[in-house]
């Protein structure tokens, strides 16, 4: 269920915050509550993942013995040839 918040802020916050959840195409209230839910969830690791990041997990299906560190030497290693 949704609650009305009311808050104070600089009137240049307000601006530049309107303008970059335009870019986003996402409303302030959004951006708001995102933020402060990644700031009070409790850590699931020693590591915070983020709200995007939480987002974009299983987007892509990898063998369960796909080592990351090689693979991503091998990228390195063809990108820089």
């Amino acid at each position: 269920m949704d609650a009305k918040l009311t808050l104070k802020l600089e009137q240049s916050v307000i601006e530049k915050a309107k303008i970059y959840a335009k870019d986003q195409k996402t409303s302030i209230s959004r951006l708001i509550e995102n933020y402060l839910l990644s700031i009070t969830n409790e850590k699931e690791s020693n590591d915070a993942i983020t709200p995007l990041v939480r987002s974009l997990s299983g987007i892509i299906d990898l063998p369960k013995d796909f080592d990351h560190k090689k693979g991503y030497t091998e990228f390195l290693t063809n990108k820089y040839k």
